[in-house]
């Protein structure tokens, strides 16, 4: 890490320093943005509800009801249902995703065309929820548009960093808003934890704050270890011969957690649907039923929630690896998995694999989606005050992959260079 750190900030590598300074500049200018205030609009003083993932993935640009209180959140939703309809839904998706690289940069095309409609949607929507009927058709049609307008805005600063400095953009800007929720997280649970009137009582605040840190270090470790683990299945191929290869051996790696973030935010979303149905009915008994049995902070609403997360982990994880076309690529391209037959007994391997790494990454979502939960139960505690969570996994996802990217670019340069 120390070396690769002594690396980038080497007068060799001035191209890579500047691209990391053109990121953390947009990553600014989009910090800036969540600060601006859609003209017209006030700060948002009620509580979020299941708005409250949205808005931390904004870095409180809803909550402060800024030109960015959407974020990226609807081009996420349209490269979901891209996805979906890539899955042979409609035929037009499933021959483009076929095309190769020509292919993607039409789906992306695609994507970012429907998540503008998208946020078109959800800002007439978000200002009427929120502002109710104090305003009037155009009113809410003019900060819709302003709204659109600040989410395209981020996509195209996304696709500046994605070209010309380091990471993927859209989510480096979902990081950039999630950590600057950080600092006043941990402001919070210090003014909680520490009562300075008496020494004796201080000490036992610090020692608890300490303790917080301490639980807090502990889960991003594991979120790591979590992120990094693989089941490595081998691989030999026909046409290849062991040593040819210095010995080494070849395999597919598959991630205990295929499906990433994805799993919980599927679940988030869904599960909301009711309480977001509820603040428009403005029915009194169906709010209560869904208050009382819909929400994930309940009992019933909880085992819902944990259920939906299996379901969307086994859902996405298959999505991302088709067992079928993958032990049909092993078969055209001469490989084989020692021991096993190709074609359907390769295929049957593998979905069992996937099945068994599935559970365990699906029961570590669950763990992580919980533990935010759990933090609302113990009295006197800040609701911005959480361990674990989704947001969590997102930040260490995305830093991950941005480490590794740097790494790459540095150890080609080094390549390079030798062969100079």
């Amino acid at each position: 890490m120390f070396a690769t750190i002594k690396q980038i900030f080497s007068p060799k590598n001035k191209d890579i320093q500047k691209r990391i300074l053109f990121t953390l500049l947009v990553l600014l200018i989009f910090k800036l943005g969540t600060s601006i205030t859609v003209p017209g609009t006030e700060a948002i003083t009620k509580d979020l509800g299941f708005l409250e993932l949205w808005n931390a993935m904004s870095g409180g640009a809803l909550e402060s009801f800024s030109i960015f209180a959407l974020g990226v959140g609807p081009y996420i939703n349209a490269s979901i249902i891209t996805q979906l309809l890539q899955m042979d839904i409609i035929p037009y998706f499933s021959d483009l995703k076929n095309q190769g690289a020509v292919g993607r940069r039409k789906i992306n095309e695609i994507t970012r065309y429907i998540g503008i409609a998208i946020a078109f949607i959800q800002g007439y929507v978000f200002s009427f929820a929120i502002y109710g009927q104090s305003g009037g058709a155009m009113e809410y049609l003019r900060i819709a548009v302003i709204l659109t307008a600040g989410t395209a805005f981020l996509l195209w600063l996304g696709d500046q960093v994605t070209q010309k400095g380091v990471g993927n953009g859209v989510s480096l800007i979902i990081m950039s808003g999630i950590v600057a929720n950080l600092p006043n997280m941990f402001l919070s649970a210090f003014s909680v934890f520490v009562d300075i009137s008496t020494w004796q009582s201080t000490i036992i605040g610090l020692l608890l704050f300490a303790l917080f840190v301490f639980i807090y270090i502990i889960i991003i470790v594991g979120v790591i270890f979590i992120d990094k683990a693989e089941r490595r299945l081998p691989i030999q191929y026909s046409n290849r011969t062991t040593g040819a290869y210095g010995g080494e051996q070849t395999y597919i790696p598959i991630r205990l957690n295929s499906a990433g973030v994805m799993p919980v935010i599927f679940a988030s979303v869904l599960i909301s649907i009711p309480s977001a149905i509820a603040n428009f009915v403005k029915s009194t008994s169906f709010t209560n039923f869904v208050n009382n049995y819909l929400v994930y902070t309940k009992p019933v609403g909880f085992i819902i929630y944990v259920i939906l997360i299996f379901l969307f982990a086994y859902f996405y994880t298959f999505m991302q690896i088709n067992p079928k076309e993958l032990s049909k690529n092993l078969k055209k391209n001469g490989g084989y998995m020692p021991g096993i037959k190709p074609g359907k007994e390769t295929e049957n391997y593998i979905s069992n694999v996937l099945k068994k790494l599935t559970v365990v990454g699906a029961l570590f979502l669950v763990i992580l989606a919980a533990l935010p939960i759990m933090c609302t139960l113990i009295p006197n505690i800040p609701s911005n005050v959480t361990v674990g969570g989704t947001g969590l996994l997102i930040v260490v996802g995305v830093a991950l992959e941005t480490c590794n990217q740097i790494e790459n670019q540095l150890v080609s340069r080094s390549y390079s260079r030798s062969y100079k």
